[in-house]
């Protein structure tokens, strides 16, 4: 089913990542400018993020001795230290998330690389070191991404859905490790119902949306695979979803052969397979294309510069 699949550490059948997006107010900041500071009911549901979901969903973790990858806009590292101080604290990797969650797709070239390094530095400050993974803002990775992740000395990128195990990308003379997700395994498409961000799902409960989750992992795990999950504190941290979380991870532990790794542990795991000729992946060229296609009208609110 899986063509080529990785070794996995220890003769594991899968390797297992819970990564959390922490946007908390960015949203609102970066989608509603304007009006962002007249948004009070929507503000409170963000900031549950940081200050109520956060510590229990790292209670969760500390119960399975698990430590896991959370994604964070700059701008929210420096806006919430009490949950930065627990997520390092309990061992977590915190990866790159854009300054303001900004779209890089919808910035210049120079734009893009001002909002990676003001981040970058803003994290570096914080932790005292600088983050080794990234994931675009929205999965706004653009065409200057690849180039720029490279020149800033990043190990992974998490922001593609080209496979169902690690890949390389390439800009011709460099390769940055992909691990991949997919839209399946995103909790904004299971639960967000939020009329302010255009997303309006009907509301259902967790156990439809773990077994979503629970079929994507059994799947990876017969055949070899990677299950890389995207979670929003706000969304998946509410007390019935982290609760079922905790039961997805029960099922995964009672399974066995399960590699549960924060996506910097995956990467470097890549890298050895790669250097010790273990393993040669797949890898992607970027960008696929150099121009808009002659005679196609462009995406509203995407550069193609």
């Amino acid at each position: 089913m899986i063509e080529n699949p990785i070794p996995w550490p220890d003769g594991a059948r899968c390797a297992v990542a819970f990564t959390f997006d922490m946007d908390a107010e960015s949203l609102l900041h970066t989608y509603l400018t304007d009006t962002a500071h007249n948004r009070l009911a929507l503000s409170s549901l963000l900031r549950y993020g940081p200050e109520v979901a956060i510590p229990r969903i790292l209670a969760a973790f500390r119960q399975f001795g698990l430590r896991q990858t959370f994604f964070i806009p700059a701008w929210c590292i420096e806006t919430y230290p009490k949950a930065i101080d627990m997520i390092l604290e309990d061992g977590h990797e915190i990866g790159q998330h854009g300054y303001f969650h900004e779209r890089p797709n919808a910035l210049s070239r120079e734009q893009e690389r001002a909002c990676l390094q003001r981040a970058s530095e803003s994290i570096r400050r914080r932790t005292g070191g600088r983050p080794r993974g990234f994931r675009a803002p929205s999965y706004a990775f653009s065409r200057h991404t690849l180039d720029l992740l490279l020149a800033e000395g990043f190990a992974y990128d998490a922001s593609l859905m080209g496979h169902d195990i690690p890949y390389m990308l390439s800009n011709g003379s460099q390769t940055l490790v992909e691990l991949p997700s997919d839209i399946s395994l995103d909790d904004w498409t299971q639960y967000v119902c939020l009329k302010d961000f255009g997303n309006q799902l009907p509301i259902a409960s967790p156990q439809r949306a773990i077994e979503v989750f629970q079929a994507e992992f059994d799947a990876m795990w017969k055949y070899g695979g990677m299950w890389i999950s995207v979670w929003h504190p706000f969304v998946s941290g509410r007390a019935s979803r982290c609760d079922a979380m905790v039961s997805l991870i029960e099922h995964m532990v009672a399974k066995g052969g399960v590699w549960f790794a924060s996506l910097e542990e995956i990467a470097a795991h890549v890298r050895a397979c790669v250097e010790t000729g273990s393993w040669q992946p797949r890898v992607d060229r970027l960008p696929f294309w150099s121009s808009p296609l002659a005679g196609v009208a462009s995406a509203t609110g995407v550069r193609s510069d």
